[in-house]
């Protein structure tokens, strides 16, 4: 887990109890409580009345970090009814183990203001990483153990499926309705045709038409006078 960038995010600080305190007190047992600093933020616990030397509190607080600050301040005080607060001891938690891992569960000396043992102090801390407000990088995974379905590289389509419903008995005709196309047999042809139609004229003759009677001179008349021969034209029509 990186420790960069912490500015803003969580961290969650349980005081448990502390052990072997210094004991202020002369005739009765001290009543302990805890006060853990955090740049310009202070928590309380609550006071372990007649806790002695080895008070319990767990109690829970939650800081928001500040970047470029990597450590706690703690102070263990009693408390008087009539007069001052005593000192017992305080001390330095450094954040680097938290703040790689994620979670730590340590106990922490305390010193009086002389440099002297006065007992220790056990914190719990938790820092996770989905208290940052920005953007996380760390890719999306399935939960362990569950396969991850992938899709077949060649698959077969899905076969049709006949529809549920039936089409109505007159939506569609019988094929005995229909009429038969086209005809079963056609008039034979005769190629080519023996006879033209009417309203188209014959096709023009490649030779022209014989010539006409009227274009030769008639034959000679036969003489009244005298009986054809066999020249005719060699005896002179008489005059009249």
């Amino acid at each position: 887990m990186s420790v960069s960038g912490i500015q803003g995010h969580l961290l969650e600080v349980t005081v448990v109890g502390c052990n072997k305190l210094k004991d202020t007190e002369w005739f009765s047992r001290q009543d302990p409580y805890v006060i853990v600093e955090y740049g310009s933020t202070k928590h309380r616990t609550r006071t372990c009345t007649d806790g002695g030397k080895n008070p319990t509190f767990q109690d829970k607080f939650t800081l928001s970090l500040i970047e470029g600050l990597r450590e706690l301040n703690l102070a263990v005080w009693n408390s008087n009814s009539l007069t001052l607060d005593d000192f017992i001891g305080g001390g330095k938690v450094p954040l680097q183990k938290v703040l790689s891992q994620g979670y730590d569960d340590s106990t922490w000396p305390l010193q009086t203001k002389t440099g002297r043992y006065a007992g220790e102090v056990r914190l719990i801390m938790h820092y996770s990483s989905t208290n940052k407000p920005g953007k996380t990088f760390a890719p999306s995974a399935p939960p362990y153990g569950a396969p991850v379905p992938q899709a077949p590289l060649y698959s077969t389509p899905p076969h049709a499926t006949a529809p549920s419903y039936a089409p109505p008995a007159t939506a569609y005709p019988t094929p005995s309705t229909y009429p038969s196309y086209p005809p079963t047999s056609y008039p034979a042809a005769s190629y080519p045709p023996t006879s033209y139609p009417s309203a188209y004229p014959p096709p023009p003759s490649a030779y022209p038409p014989p010539p006409s009677s009227s274009a030769y001179p008639p034959p000679p008349h036969a003489s009244p006078y005298y009986p054809p021969g066999p020249f005719p034209g060699l005896y002179p029509r008489p005059p009249y």
